[in-house]
C-alpha cells in the first residue's frame, strides 16, 4: 500500500492524511487491489477491507465516505453514519472521523485548518468543480471555525491535461461561465475536440476563493496504470467497471 503526502498538509499536526493508490488491498481483477469504492461491483466484503486497511493506516476506526452525485452539496459530519448521504464534499471538527473522497480520475481535494481544528474533503470532477464545490467547501469550514487565510488545501491525483479530450459543448460551459476558463484548454488531435486541465481549475478556483496555500501533486489517474484506477482508461479499454481509490484526512 502506498499514499501520496501533500508537502502543506504534512506539517499541519493533529491531522493525518493520504492520497492512497490501488496497491495494497485484496480485490483482484480489474478492481486490484485496494478498491475502496462501495458502489463498484466489487465484492463488499473485499471493498470493506481494503477500507479498513486504509483507515489503519491513517490511525483510525472510522471512515466516512459520501454518495458522490457530481455536485456542490457539503455535509457536516459529527459521527459515524450508517449510509453515506448524498453530496460531494464533508468537513468536520470532529475528531478520530476520517472523511474520505472516491475518485477515478476526478480531482480529489483535501483540506485543514489546525489551529481551528477543522478539516474538509471535496470531490471534484469537472461538474463539481464548475458548480464551485471548493468554494462550498470553504465556507462549510468557515462556519465550523475555521479561517480562510489559514486553510491549506491539496489536490491529489487525477487525470491529466494530455489525457482527458472533450468536445466542443464541454469547453462552451466552463467560458459561458468565466471567459478567462479558455486557458485551461488546448487544441485537441481530434477536430472540435480540447484537452482539459482539471488540476489547474480546481487550483485556480481555490486561488480566487483566498486559499494561498495549494499543494497540487500533478499524479496522473490515466497514464500510471500501476499506481491508480481510471474511469476513462477503463472505458476506452470496453471494461465493464472500474475501481476507485480513496483520498482521505483526519483529525487526531
Amino acid at each position: 500500500m502506498f499514499a501520496l503526502k501533500a508537502p502543506n498538509l504534512s506539517t499541519l499536526p493533529p491531522t493525518t492524511h493520504g492520497f492512497f493508490g490501488r496497491t495494497g488491498g485484496v480485490s483482484t481483477g480489474i478492481y486490484a487491489s485496494l478498491n475502496c469504492g462501495p458502489g463498484s461491483a466489487d465484492e463488499s466484503a473485499l471493498v470493506a477491507e481494503n477500507r479498513r486497511r486504509a483507515c489503519a493506516a491513517l490511525g483510525c476506526t472510522i471512515l466516512n465516505t459520501l454518495y458522490q452525485v457530481h455536485g456542490a452539496r457539503v455535509v457536516t459530519v459529527s459521527g459515524a453514519w450508517p449510509a453515506p448521504p448524498q453530496g460531494d464534499a464533508m468537513v468536520t471538527k470532529t475528531p478520530g472521523i476520517a472523511l474520505g473522497i472516491l475518485a477515478a480520475d476526478c480531482a480529489p481535494v483535501l483540506f485543514a485548518d489546525s489551529e481551528a481544528g477543522v478539516t474538509g474533503a471535496a470531490h471534484a470532477g469537472w461538474k463539481s468543480a464548475l458548480a464551485g464545490v471548493t468554494d462550498a467547501t470553504l465556507s462549510a469550514m468557515e462556519a465550523l471555525g475555521a479561517q480562510r487565510a489559514r486553510i491549506a488545501a491539496a489536490i491529489g491525483p487525477c487525470i491529466s491535461q494530455a489525457n482527458y479530450e472533450v468536445g466542443e459543448e464541454f469547453r462552451t460551459r466552463f467560458v459561458a461561465a468565466d471567459g478567462a476558463n479558455a486557458r485551461f484548454f488546448v487544441a485537441g488531435a481530434r477536430i472540435a475536440h480540447h484537452q482539459f486541465d482539471l488540476e489547474s481549475y480546481v487550483a485556480h478556483r481555490l486561488a480566487c476563493a483566498g486559499v494561498d496555500k495549494v499543494a497540487r501533486l500533478s499524479a496522473c489517474t490515466y497514464a500510471r496504470e500501476a499506481d491508480f484506477f481510471s474511469f476513462r482508461r477503463a472505458t476506452h479499454r470496453g471494461e465493464a467497471d472500474y475501481g476507485r481509490q480513496l483520498s482521505a484526512i483526519v483529525l487526531g
